[in-house]
């Protein structure tokens, strides 16, 4: 199936998430089949778990500012919480289909499924992309901030008491649902949002001819782009029959980043493989003014006038404490940049190659709201 090799083929390109190939698959069915039981005895939920061991740590968190305690893994720089945590202290509901080897995660008017036999994750029906869960001694480990923002929480870490804050997020009164479209090409795969139940129609309306507008002319962009590749591959094929030509791929994926404040952002991500080592990716980023329906420019969103100097050191500075290596020097950005909204600031990111090399990925760079103030 097309979704199927686009998710071997978005391997490559999620590659700086550092998707774990732990084979959990059939210790999550042993783990989730009996009733949601995450802590099963025998030896088949042993047998499957994560070949490395982790530190299990008790990571004190507040949650809407009550405190508890859960168990944590700490793993090449992202937080993993146990999934219980979820049940006991967030109200989300756990399960496990067996028939779509799938365990979800249920709360706040949506559904994220995680499919871990290929790290892909869908909310609703959007398709995701992201990190594996571990399991170790009977136990199933998640992303936390993840799977938390995926579900309409905010994320955050006071260094003093070394304590994870989570809070609920008052979204804004809209529903973001998902249109999947081929664009008439059997290599096609695309997913981008609309909204609903939106109170001003005239806003919704306008939001949603835009999205639709830009995906389809990326779709059709794409289909172009895979003609050339077929047609190159074919001729490829022809004077060398002994060649496996690769099958060419064009898929467009969407994560919506920010919902709050009369303010929606989010970024696709399109797509391309028509052979070679790897294929490439673009992504957009998109946020509207919910009040007008229109696009806000990066000074608009910043709100500040010296918004291109502000976000300048802030990168820098960011480049230099993580210590990014850069195959093209970082100077200035752009006054329109692409950027989209998180809870936490105003996200700048390097496309592909842009700053630095593939295995990268796309570097972001959070810049704190109050920066701006």
């Amino acid at each position: 199936m097309l979704v199927e090799r686009n998710a071997a083929a978005l391997t490559n390109i999620h590659a700086h998430r550092k998707i774990r190939k732990t084979a959990v698959s059939l210790a999550l069915a042993a783990v989730l089949a009996a009733g949601g039981s995450l802590n099963p005895a025998g030896a088949s939920a042993e047998t499957h778990e994560a070949a490395a061991r982790y530190a299990i740590t008790p990571q004190p968190v507040t949650v809407d500012g009550s405190s508890a305690v859960i168990p944590v893994i700490y793993s090449e720089g992202s937080t993993y919480i146990g999934l219980r945590a979820l049940t006991e202290h967030l109200g989300l509901a756990i399960d496990w289909d067996a028939g779509e080897r799938a365990a979800s995660v249920t709360g706040r008017g949506r559904t994220l499924k995680v499919y871990p036999d290929t790290g892909v994750y869908t909310l609703n029906v959007n398709r995701l992309y992201g990190e594996l869960p571990i399991l170790q001694d009977g136990s199933l480990y998640v992303p936390l901030r993840f799977l938390l923002e995926r579900l309409g929480y905010g994320v955050s870490y006071d260094q003093a008491s070394r304590t994870i804050e989570v809070e609920t997020i008052q979204e804004n009164p809209l529903q973001i649902v998902t249109v999947t479209t081929d664009g008439g090409h059997p290599l096609v795969d695309a997913q981008y949002p609309q909204i609903e139940g939106f109170a001003d129609t005239a806003v919704m309306g306008k939001i949603n001819e835009t999205l639709k507008k830009e995906n389809e002319a990326r779709i059709a962009e794409g289909i172009r782009q895979l003609g050339e590749a077929e047609k190159w591959n074919s001729e490829l094929k022809t004077d060398n029959p002994e060649i496996e030509t690769p099958q060419s791929v064009y898929s467009a994926s969407y994560v919506v980043t920010y919902n709050e404040n009369g303010r929606l952002s989010l970024y696709s991500d399109y797509y391309f493989y028509g052979g070679g080592a790897h294929g490439s990716t673009v992504r957009q980023g998109y946020t509207f003014d919910l009040k007008t329906g229109e696009l806000l420019t990066l000074q608009e969103a910043a709100g500040s006038k010296d918004y291109v100097g502000i976000i300048n050191r802030e990168v820098q500075k960011q480049i230099g404490d993580t210590g990014l290596y850069l195959i093209a020097p970082f100077e200035s950005v752009e006054p329109d940049r692409d950027y989209f909204l998180t809870h936490e600031g105003l996200v700048i990111y390097f496309q592909q190659y842009e700053y630095t090399a593939y295995a990268e990925g796309m570097p972001e760079f959070i810049i704190p709201y109050a920066s701006f103030k």
